[in-house]
């Protein structure tokens, strides 16, 4: 398990380090592309691209912090470090809409013709492309290893992914048809789904830092586990979960006969672990041992009930 463990620490904090050039890098073909042709709308892409180079940092930053042993201080581990991660990102998500904005209403005063259009957009789709291909990656290692930061990263690459098809299909239309305006209603679109975004990673991220309860199916397959394994038990009850980045808490309260020895129950709890732990990944389970005095369920009621 621990050489699991370090290995999954490993390919998370490798992916979140290599998203810092792979961001600067788009960023600079954004910028380019913008530069070419000076298109609004494509300075709010570049603009959001910015956003994903602090992003990745931060991320970075936080995965390496989440991953550190607990200590006096953190009992418990670092686990929810990623959360504050996903949270700035969101934060940094709005700044940049509002700023987008601010570039729209100038350019709708003042609408100009885009130069060197061709050029400009072949650059920012191969930035497009690249962005597809790693928020992809991204959002698929997060979910297997329980990363939030990798997730929230992914999404809002992903997002940037879909607001530049959006502004290169619609600067392509502005071509065609000479209709100046769209380049700063494009860019408009950009910001409100940019917003939009910005409020999904900020409200999944909240709720992990309150300690929400794994999903009903998760819930379902951990009980299936307990009573699977929790022969010589009388009863299990007061199941409780709750997620903390990448680690699951389960707690619950195992009632045994009164005359079970400590050492008996204790051979019931471990097994009960051990499945745990086989089956989820970086799980925290706590056991409450009780006599039978405690069951819910009348006496003599064979199967191990969930309270």
């Amino acid at each position: 398990m621990p050489e699991l463990a370090m290995a999954s620490k490993s390919k998370v904090a490798t992916l979140a380090m290599w998203s810092i050039p792979v961001a600067v890098a788009v960023f600079a073909l954004k910028l380019v592309a913008w530069w070419l042709t000076g298109s609004v709308a494509l300075y709010s892409d570049a603009l959001e691209s910015i956003v994903n180079v602090i992003a990745a940092g931060a991320a970075f930053w936080a995965i390496q912090l989440s991953h550190k042993p607990p200590d006096h201080d953190h009992q418990h581990g670092h686990h929810k470090a990623e959360y504050f991660s996903a949270v700035l990102e969101g934060v940094l998500i709005v700044v940049a809409a509002l700023l987008i904005l601010s570039e729209v209403w100038k350019a709708w005063e003042h609408p100009s013709p885009l130069e060197e259009p061709g050029v400009g957009l072949g650059v920012n789709a191969i930035a497009s492309v690249i962005n597809a291909i790693w928020a992809t990656i991204l959002i698929r290692t997060g979910r297997r290893q329980r990363s939030p930061a990798l997730v929230a990263d992914g999404k809002h690459i992903m997002s940037d992914v879909v607001t530049s098809v959006g502004v290169l299909a619609g600067l392509l239309g502005a071509l065609a048809t000479g209709w100046l305006w769209l380049d700063p209603a494009l860019a408009a679109i950009v910001a409100v789904n940019i917003l939009y975004q910005g409020w999904q990673v900020i409200g999944s991220s909240l709720s992990g830092l309150m300690d929400k309860a794994v999903e009903p199916t998760e819930a379902m397959h951990i009980r299936a586990v307990i009573s699977a394994n929790s022969k010589g038990a009388l009863e299990v009850h007061d199941l409780k979960t709750r997620i903390a980045g990448r680690a699951t808490f389960i707690e619950f309260h195992l009632v045994v006969d009164s005359d079970m020895t400590v050492g008996e129950s204790h051979v019931i709890c471990d097994r009960i672990e051990e499945a745990l732990k086989a089956e989820i990944p970086s799980v925290r389970v706590t056991i409450h041992v009780e006599p039978d005095d405690e069951a819910k369920l009348p006496k003599g009621t064979v199967a191990v009930p969930f309270a």
